[in-house]
């Protein structure tokens, strides 16, 4: 048995189709074909079940894929500690956020770490919380940065700041500058831009109106942070963001809300029993690092 006998194995499973499997892998179907038949006589056990439309794992096949799988996990872990640079002169590190923090966090923290470790190759993602912690256990991920909670097990939280949610307006809109809080109550008599239902900033502003007896009335919903900032700055729209937006460059202005909005933890996640990386270390003392000196989120 050879390591690619594993990795041909999976991608036909994943597959379910020797052809598609075949393309991913880059390699001849009869080639394929014989690499897994040469693993099974090594085994003496059927695999994978051939009789059907599709190509699916044998009761034994089941059993061997999940060894097969960790094995590799930890293959590649071994390479990357192997290859792991401690003076960070070279490395990679894998990162993934959930989609606010695309919009003011993210780009001054790794303007700074490329600043001081220019040969970490840094490939960065944006997944909601329960794919960034799904994606750390599968050993995807190196880091994630969401928020703090019940965590799948096997993932680790460290608490970074806490972010508190605001209403925002841009510079047009009749509440802008206001200092004295507007009770939330009024919150149904403005016209609102909101994030579309599948962020999870959403869930938190439907559930502090309802809390509020508010009906909001929604003029937008947008599924981007980006587009939603452009149309509250150039509008008389409001919406509901993370505070910290409002010192980004899109001259939106925070209004203060009685009772307040709700805040919420933001924690630096990784894999609890996984390597960790000198480029994951050094990216985990940058973000603290970073908060404590500025005594708030980055902006």
């Amino acid at each position: 048995m050879e390591l690619r006998h594993l990795r041909y194995l999976l991608a036909v499973a994943e597959h379910a189709n020797f052809t598609r499997a075949a393309e991913a892998l880059h390699v001849s179907q009869p080639t394929l074909s014989q690499q897994i038949k040469q693993l099974e006589r090594s085994l003496r056990v059927q695999l994978l079940d051939r009789s059907g439309r599709t190509v699916r794992l044998t009761d034994a096949g089941e059993a061997y894929t999940r060894y097969a799988r960790h094995a590799l996990q930890d293959l590649a872990a071994g390479e990357r500690a192997v290859l792991d640079v401690q003076d960070l002169s070279r490395g990679s590190l894998r990162l993934a956020v959930t989609p606010t923090f695309t919009a003011y966090l993210i780009g001054p923290l790794v303007a700074e770490f490329h600043a001081r470790h220019a040969g970490i190759a840094l490939d960065l993602r944006e997944m909601a919380q329960d794919r960034i912690e799904a994606a750390l256990l599968a050993d995807e991920l190196d880091l994630g940065i969401a928020f703090s909670g019940a965590h799948l097990p096997g993932i680790a939280g460290t608490d970074l700041f806490t972010e508190t949610l605001a209403l925002v307006v841009g510079p047009d809109h009749p509440c802008a500058g206001r200092s004295e809080p507007l009770p939330a109550a009024g919150l149904g008599d403005h016209p609102l831009a909101l994030l579309s239902r599948d962020f999870a900033t959403r869930g938190h502003i439907d559930a502090f109106l309802t809390e509020q007896g508010v009906t909001p009335r929604i003029a937008v919903e947008a599924n981007s942070i980006n587009a939603l900032a452009e149309i509250v700055g150039r509008s008389a729209l409001a919406t509901v963001l993370p505070e910290a937006i409002t010192r980004g460059p899109w001259r939106l202005h925070p209004v203060p809300v009685a009772p307040p909005l709700p805040a919420r933890t933001v924690t630096l996640l990784c894999r609890e029993a996984g390597y960790r990386s000198a480029a994951a270390r050094a990216f985990t003392a940058l973000a603290g690092r970073w908060v404590r000196e500025q005594g708030r989120p980055p902006a």
